[in-house]
């Protein structure tokens, strides 16, 4: 019998269909429909999580929080840039594709999205981008040391507290993403290094 999860794509056992509840599995279907009517494929980590179905339900809720434009306070490309740094900090080379491709979409503009890509300082970023960059790379890259005086630079350079907040979610999701991608290793589209060109 085939199965909609046949394809090795990570380091783990493939998800099997009948330890996915239908009703979830509905939520998973209309996720992966999307990716196919507006990107011509589906991301393989969508095919990946579903081993833990309840767990991956509950991502893609989280997600969902953090990227609604219509309750948000950050702009989803200011978010993607943020996910493009921290992921280029971490080195997790299947979330700077995803994210750039994201990204790319977003603004239309591949040369700025490789150059965050590569090196966010590199890149032309208003007072505030360039703010949620540094702590987005402070906070990954040093952890340890994050204290109220990232608040005060955000500030400083135009966030609201509201934005700062959600700015510490994201920072705070991309590198729960990081962590977990890079243990399972799923391969990367091929779609997502040419997308959105």
């Amino acid at each position: 019998m085939s199965d909609k999860y046949d394809e090795q794509l990570s380091y783990l056992q493939r998800p099997d269909s009948s330890d996915i509840p239908a009703e979830v599995q509905e939520i998973f279907d209309n996720n992966t429909d999307f990716q196919m009517e507006n990107w011509g494929f589906i991301n393989n980590l969508f095919k990946v999580l579903p081993l833990n179905p309840l767990q991956y339900k509950g991502f893609l809720d989280f997600k969902a929080s953090l990227f609604n434009s219509e309750t948000c306070y950050l702009s989803n490309a200011d978010k993607e840039m943020i996910g493009l740094v921290v992921s280029s900090t971490n080195n997790c080379c299947y979330c700077l594709t995803t994210h750039g491709d994201a990204l790319r979409g977003l603004v239309d503009d591949p040369t700025w999205v490789d150059k965050l890509t590569y090196n966010y300082r590199s890149a032309q970023l208003t007072t505030k981008q360039r703010a949620l960059c540094d702590y987005a790379y402070f906070a990954t890259a040093y952890a340890r040391e994050v204290s109220t005086d990232q608040v005060d630079k955000l500030r400083t350079a135009g966030c609201n507290y509201h934005e700062i907040l959600e700015a510490a979610f994201i920072v705070g999701f991309f590198n729960y993403t990081n962590r977990w991608v890079s243990t399972i290793s799923p391969v990367p589209n091929p779609g997502h290094f040419n997308h959105n060109r």
